[in-house]
């Protein structure tokens, strides 16, 4: 008597087998059925990166019930791989590696919120246990495993309950996707078939997030000036002209250049301090002349600032 327990087992092992008789053959790079793919989204300074193969449907029954049992008595190998052929690709309560072959992972560069619950920096290899009405998504430390395996709950660092979605659209081939990104968050959703299943990233304080990197940043490279110039750029990319002076400032301190003098002037004319922004400009222009910089495009900002233009 053979259950389909048994019948899935046998072939475990013999793919254990095949994968081991590979690892001693010499490295040769081969076209897989599942393709590797990989994804990534920046959230603020925040990477996020999901690396994945991509199952195709090819016609397949991909979501529902697993098969049940063989009879008692009465289940041969045979029977064992015709339930096989009807059994369902991903089936219902059952841990998947969300993916093929190699487990899916999930790195993340910054401690992140996923669904509202903390996930500290690192890789984790990405499993789900789907089911009909909900699917758990699994955050796991064993990122180097193949598939699920050897998976083992006790490595889980986090789960999170999601609910799936019906699309009428058919996606043959597996995909992880960004659709929706804001400044501090990411949507996530695995599309396979006609089922989504969505879940959410969010880096809780990009901006106190980004001044971590950037006082570390300078505490590694204090002679630096071209640092605190990168602030004040991104303080007046959001109009936040007080912030971007001081950082402007910051990186005069360190050293004086045509560049920082430049921005600054830029950054107070921006500001409203036309007057102030004029001298500035033309201690740039001295400075620039001085280190042989270009300053063509100062002088006539400059001409057109007393101009009134």
């Amino acid at each position: 008597m053979i259950s389909l327990k048994h019948f899935y087992a046998s072939v475990f092992a013999l793919a254990l087998f095949v994968c081991s008789a590979q690892a001693q053959a010499p490295a040769v790079r081969l076209p897989r059925p599942s393709q590797k793919s990989t994804v990534m989204q920046t959230v603020g300074v925040t990477d996020i990166t999901i690396t994945y193969s991509r199952p195709g449907v090819k016609g397949r029954k991909i979501w529902g019930d697993a098969p049940a049992a063989a009879a008692a008595g009465t289940a041969t190998l045979d029977d064992a791989r015709e339930r096989a052929k009807d059994a369902p690709i991903v089936p219902y309560g059952h841990v998947w590696r969300t993916g093929a072959n190699e487990a899916t992972t999930f790195t993340i560069t910054d401690e992140v919120l996923i669904n509202g619950q903390k996930l500290a920096a690192g890789t984790y290899s990405l499993h789900t246990i789907p089911g009909r009405d909900e699917w758990t998504v699994i955050f796991n430390s064993d990122a180097g495993q193949w598939g699920s395996f050897s998976y083992d709950e006790k490595k889980d660092v986090l789960r999170v309950k999601v609910k799936p979605q019906m699309v009428p659209d058919n996606q043959e081939w597996m995909q992880f996707s960004f659709p929706t990104v804001t400044p501090n968050s990411a949507q996530v959703v695995m599309r396979w078939e006609k089922v989504a299943v969505p879940f959410t990233v969010e880096v809780p304080n990009v901006e106190a997030l980004m001044r971590q990197k950037v006082d570390a940043a300078i505490a590694a490279n204090p002679a630096d000036w071209r640092i605190p110039l990168q602030m004040a750029n991104q303080y007046a990319n959001d109009e936040r002209w007080d912030d971007a002076l001081k950082w402007a400032d910051q990186s005069i301190k360190v050293k004086e250049t045509y560049q920082n003098l430049a921005a600054r002037a830029q950054l107070l004319y921006m500001a409203g301090r036309k007057a102030e922004a004029m001298t500035v400009a033309e201690s740039a222009i001295q400075r620039g002349k001085t280190d042989k910089v270009d300053t063509a495009r100062l002088e006539k900002r400059l001409a057109d600032w007393k101009a009134g233009k």
